[in-house]
């Protein structure tokens, strides 16, 4: 028997990290802590820029009308997710980085120089390389929600031995934490694994064990966390 992975992010991600991994076996169960709402923002002329930068899915999801006027556009994503997402709304995926948007910016055509970057109110600081300008575009904002009682429970539950809980992104992280230490929730008995070292970070510690998946990717943290269901469970 495996413990219990935990799946924090948003809908409908959520769902779709909680399906593949029941697939693999896994006991997984979805708590999103938080909601995605699209923001408004103002569109810009497509001949100002070479192409786009796009961290996630979500800044597809949520951008609207504008977005229309881009189809054909080069984009530059984080991801096959975000790749698939991008295909959908009409644009060419020219660059598919695993590793976030900084390192995504080393895949760029020469001919590339200026991107429009569609985000989240939180995001990274880029440093683009020489030469390169990326503007960025607010196009949703991701909203905290309180720990719902479910997990709550399940965090508490003495006979469970412990759980495994996945970290798709730092504001995930950070208001996990958050939540566990306004709740009073013993983090000894949790066992977090992040998709890349930033997350972690977020996290901050006293953790059972805080590891970081190979990729960011969805299939790499997944991978991660089956083995860290059975490790741990098996004590």
């Amino acid at each position: 028997m495996s413990l219990p992975l935990i799946v924090l992010r948003p809908e409908p991600g959520c769902t779709a990290t909680v399906t593949a991994a029941r697939a693999q076996g896994l006991d997984a169960r979805g708590f999103p802590l938080h909601a995605i709402r699209a923001t408004p923002w103002t569109p810009v002329a497509r001949e100002a820029f070479d192409a786009l930068l796009i961290g996630s899915a979500n800044a597809l999801r949520h951008a609207g009308p504008a977005l229309a006027g881009w189809r054909g556009a080069p984009a530059y994503v984080v991801g096959e997710a975000t790749a698939a997402a991008a295909r959908d709304a009409g644009l060419e995926v020219v660059g598919i980085g695993g590793n976030g948007l900084q390192s995504t910016l080393g895949l760029l055509d020469p001919r590339h120089r200026r991107l429009l970057r569609l985000a989240g109110r939180e995001r990274i600081l880029l440093a683009p390389p020489d030469g390169v300008t990326v503007i960025d575009r607010e196009v949703y904002a991701s909203e905290p929600v309180a720990m719902p009682r479910g997990l709550i429970d399940l965090l508490r539950d003495a006979a469970v031995p412990g759980v495994v809980v996945a970290l798709h992104a730092g504001a995930a992280a950070r208001h996990f934490a958050g939540e566990c230490a306004r709740l009073g929730i013993d983090r000894g008995r949790i066992t977090l694994v992040a998709i890349g070292p930033r997350v972690a970070a977020l996290a901050g510690a006293g953790w059972a064990a805080s590891p970081v998946a190979a990729r960011a990717d969805d299939a790499a943290l997944l991978a991660l966390a089956g083995q860290l269901c059975q490790k741990r469970a098996e004590g």
